[in-house]
């Protein structure tokens, strides 16, 4: 090609601050700013039809790249761009073709970290991951990555652990898809392929452990006034989620009304909402024995700013208790069917539960909060010993 190899080899080292010196091809060596040097190539991609694209790609740093070697990497670029190939494109894959399958997970979940709660730091996405699938195929070359890896990997738990292999499996079909969108080269049907192999989980799904509604009433009375019995007390009352008692926090409380913010409410980032929950009398006033610290209605021991996740499943077992907190959910449900004339929705949004499509949740623009404060009233009133086994929302005015 004429008008190429025009510098000679020491004018990369002598170019001063601001200069733009050309080798010919497209070739130029960049001097930036406090004198580094880089070395850029400019080509028009070939196009089927019409003028093509002209794009600068950068080869690297002068001294790291030499003049010879910028030149052979020009000529590359050149050649993909006669051809009509996008040259950093042609890079990019070379550069990523020795990724492993861990490497790439961990892009995958930082590109979709924004739709994760708190930015995924509960680590709920990646824990399947972390714990069942990269001590097996982390160090395998993504684009080697095979349906047998999978098998290998996820056998284990499919049937005894079907939810957590769902979630392993949905996950690893995700990061294939990030490799895939960054050009690899890699098979997206392999989590197909192994479930396949893998065949039709055995395992029956179990609900959580609960009390009958019956039974709470004991239960509830038993319960003494640390930390740990005022959440589960509070549990009781309002039949929310542990991660919303826990996180429960004072700047949430107005009045007699408890508005969860939607970041520790369950489901999708962006598609919850606030929840507003109605405080019965009884959970005003366990609300009054709790001893704030940070705001916080539970603080956690040893400084620790909320008592853990696990601290009051701990507590009912070692009360010689199948049935864990999660469950008193089902229990306040239950009574709300059996004891009450709650419609469906109603019932239904008294656990923050969606009780109808998308369309009709978009036209019914009420939480129902003055009737769940009756039925949560009542509620209290029975687990407290009153006579609170029957509610007739019709006649409660």
């Amino acid at each position: 090609m004429p008008g190429i190899h025009r510098l000679k080899k020491d004018e990369p080292k002598a170019a001063k601050l601001g200069k733009r010196l050309s080798d010919g091809g497209g070739l130029f060596l960049h001097v930036r700013d406090k004198g580094a040097k880089y070395w850029a190539v400019q080509v028009t991609i070939k196009a089927a039809y019409g003028r093509g694209k002209r794009i600068e790609m950068g080869l690297g740093r002068w001294p790291d790249v030499s003049l010879d070697r910028a030149r052979s990497l020009a000529g590359e670029a050149r050649t993909l761009a006669r051809n009509g190939v996008d040259p950093r494109d042609a890079r990019r894959k070379i550069l990523h073709t020795g990724q492993t399958f861990a490497e790439i997970c961990e892009l995958a979940f930082e590109a979709r970290k924004a739709e994760l709660k708190g930015d995924g730091k509960a680590g709920a996405w990646m824990s399947p991951l972390r714990i069942h699938v990269l001590p097996k195929m982390g160090n395998t070359p993504v684009k080697d990555v095979h349906q047998n890896d999978i098998v290998d990997a996820l056998k284990p738990l499919w049937h005894t652990k079907a939810d957590t292999a769902r979630k392993a499996m949905n996950r690893i079909g995700l990061v294939l898809k990030h490799a895939a969108a960054m050009d690899l080269e890699v098979d997206l049907q392999a989590t197909d392929k192994a479930k396949a192999l893998l065949g039709k989980t055995r395992h029956v799904a179990k609900n959580i452990p609960a009390m009958q509604w019956q039974e709470v009433r004991e239960f509830y009375q038993g319960l003494g006034d640390d930390v740990i019995d005022l959440a589960l007390r509070f549990t009781v009352l309002t039949g929310q989620r542990s991660r919303a008692i826990r996180m429960a926090h004072v700047d949430q409380i107005k009045g007699n009304v408890w508005t969860i913010p939607a970041e520790n409410m369950k489901g999708q980032k962006g598609k919850t909402s606030d929840f507003r929950v109605p405080l019965s009398t009884e959970a005003m006033r366990v609300l009054y024995a709790c001893s704030l610290r940070g705001g916080y209605l539970f603080p956690g021991g040893r400084k620790a700013a909320i008592i853990s996740d696990m601290a009051m499943s701990m507590r009912m077992a070692r009360m010689g208790l199948e049935a864990k907190p999660h469950g008193f959910r089902t229990s306040l449900r239950t009574w709300l069917a059996e004891c009450t004339d709650a419609p469906h929705e109603v019932a239904e949004t008294c656990l923050a539960h969606a009780s109808g499509s998308a369309v009709v949740d978009a036209y019914r623009r009420t939480d129902f909060l003055g009737q769940r404060a009756v039925l949560m009233e009542r509620w209290a009133d029975h687990v407290t010993g009153g006579t609170g086994a029957a509610v007739k929302l019709a006649e409660a005015g």
